[in-house]
């Protein structure tokens, strides 16, 4: 998916930078994002505060009427919908395993939700 984004993106994470750099480079991510990386460390609120994802967009110079942005979890849907984005729910990942996901982000105010980054350019709903 990241290889076919000719879009600015960036990473906003709730996890402090040392963890979310360990995470790109294990998965082999990192060269997507290069310094384009925000922390909750970086702002004075984390989730579900939009303080973050509006951090993100000034810093991308992004307006964050016009951002997207991927969450899977309640606390960062709910931060990205009060900042004004739209937000696409992921719920591919294993803590959505036993329960259902798709319901959960939708109830915090998704957007969309998929389960599969292959999915990511379907124009489903």
């Amino acid at each position: 998916m990241l290889e076919g984004l000719r879009i600015p993106h960036c990473v906003a994470s709730s996890s402090d930078v040392d963890r979310v750099s360990l995470s790109l480079s294990l998965t082999g991510l990192a060269p997507h994002f290069d310094n384009r990386l925000y922390t909750s460390q970086m702002v004075e609120r984390g989730k579900p505060a939009p303080d973050l994802f509006l951090y993100a967009a000034e810093r991308m110079q992004a307006d964050p009427l016009r951002t997207l942005v991927i969450e899977d979890s309640i606390s960062g849907v709910s931060a990205a919908k009060a900042a004004g984005m739209t937000v696409w729910g992921f719920v591919g990942g294993s803590h959505y395993q036993s329960r259902d996901g798709k319901a959960i982000l939708r109830g915090a105010g998704a957007d969309r939700v998929f389960g599969r980054m292959a999915d990511f350019w379907r124009a489903d709903r």
